[in-house]
């Protein structure tokens, strides 16, 4: 094992790794040797106790990222996490349901800074912080050998946290055939994924079991779809027997492969209309004569001090919609803003209630995608707040 520099926390700040969180503050840091960006070093107590292997970055408020609690090589720690992740992927995943599911979340697979996403043959993967971009050299051959080489690596960082570590974005193949774009599989239902083009990684895979629960739903029911992206509530509501199924996007490039999607399934993109508009301008405009309402948006809080702002955008979107819904229907109203919590998003919920003036009921909360599995350790990562209410 190579010889690692050291670090020294202040007195008492060991207790957070001792109950294995991940992350060191740069506030617990009595002193460490010099070291550059994105290095591993050996994690000390003041107490002069081994607690581990972390990278740093001086130039972040989380200073240390731990890769291991233990005296072990960090590296084989790392290749060891990423293999265990795949392991519990391949129990926990149906592929004959879908071939496309989360591989590495972060710091819930005890890979911090790394998310790792399958679209058939392709694999996307986000690096964020700079310790793991120099880990690269090591994270692209574990998933090679996983997949015996039969696969396409596209690197996909271009995240703020990146801006943040001093790293730049970056974009490309890092293995294998270069390709566009890909046709997966989920519960029967084709997608086209642009993962160089599209959001995230090309599709939002956390959402998974909500769109399966919305088709459950949607037997001979009228569906409104917001912030439809590529049609992933849509095609499942009309897999679901859905009467009419109407999407709302203002991004005309997603709406194209919203089409596309409709068209590879078999349904009518002319009648199950799909409109370019914002979402606002659509409620504020049009009657809501719908059975389930699909609420998705994208994030509102991008940072903390957000937070406000997010809340009064999120209670004007609720509100506005809840006050045109008709008695007897359902609404899914979900947020992925890290910052809002979920006891804040459902006190939102019930403000936006009371303003408009409906009774409302849960009937379910967010079912969370077996991939996306949070680490009991370090619960940051839990970030999708879903609802589903009975409106009258």
């Amino acid at each position: 094992m190579p010889n690692y520099k050291k670090v020294v926390l202040k007195k008492d700040k060991e207790t957070p790794l001792k109950n294995r969180h991940q992350w060191i503050f740069s506030g617990a840091i009595e002193r460490a040797d010099q070291y550059t960006d994105g290095e591993i070093l050996q994690v000390y107590s003041n107490s002069k106790e081994l607690l581990g292997h972390a990278y740093f970055n001086s130039k972040t408020t989380i200073a240390g990222r731990m890769l291991n609690f233990s005296n072990e090589d960090p590296i084989t720690s790392i290749k060891r996490n990423v293999k265990t992740a795949f392991e519990m992927r391949k129990k926990l995943i149906d592929t004959q349901d879908t071939n496309c599911f989360r591989i590495i979340n972060g710091e819930n697979d005890n890979v911090p800074g790394l998310t790792a996403d399958l679209y058939n043959d392709v694999i996307v993967i986000q690096i964020s912080t700079a310790g793991m971009d120099k880990l690269k050299h090591v994270i692209i051959p574990i998933l090679c050998e996983l997949f015996k080489n039969k696969i396409s690596i596209y690197e996909r960082s271009s995240n703020p946290s990146r801006h943040i570590d001093g790293l730049q974005d970056f974009n490309g193949w890092v293995y294998g055939e270069e390709k566009q774009k890909v046709e997966v599989k989920e519960s029967g239902i084709k997608f086209i994924v642009d993962f160089i083009g599209g959001q995230k990684t090309g599709f939002f895979l956390d959402m998974r079991e909500m769109r399966k629960l919305i088709g459950q739903l949607s037997s001979g029911k009228k569906v409104l779809n917001c912030f439809s992206y590529s049609g992933g509530f849509s095609l499942h509501a009309l897999k679901g027997g859905a009467i009419l199924v109407n999407s709302v996007e203002a991004s005309e490039q997603a709406n194209e492969l919203c089409k596309t999607n409709h068209q590879i399934n078999g349904f009518d993109h002319t009648k199950n209309t799909i409109f370019t508009q914002d979402v606002f301008d659509f409620i504020k405009n049009n009657k809501l004569d719908y059975d389930i309402v699909i609420l998705d948006p994208p994030a509102f809080a991008k940072k903390k001090i957000d937070i406000n702002n997010a809340l009064r955008k999120y209670h004007e979107l609720n509100r506005s919609t809840l006050s045109k819904m008709k008695s007897g229907s359902i609404l899914l109203t979900c947020s992925c803003s890290y910052h809002v919590s979920a006891e804040d998003f459902e006190i939102m919920v019930k403000k936006s209630g009371i303003d408009s003036g409906k009774e409302l009921r849960i009937i379910s909360k967010h079912r969370m995608a077996q991939d996306h599995g949070i680490n009991i350790y370090h619960t940051e990562f839990d970030y999708l707040k879903s609802l589903l209410l009975y409106v009258s």
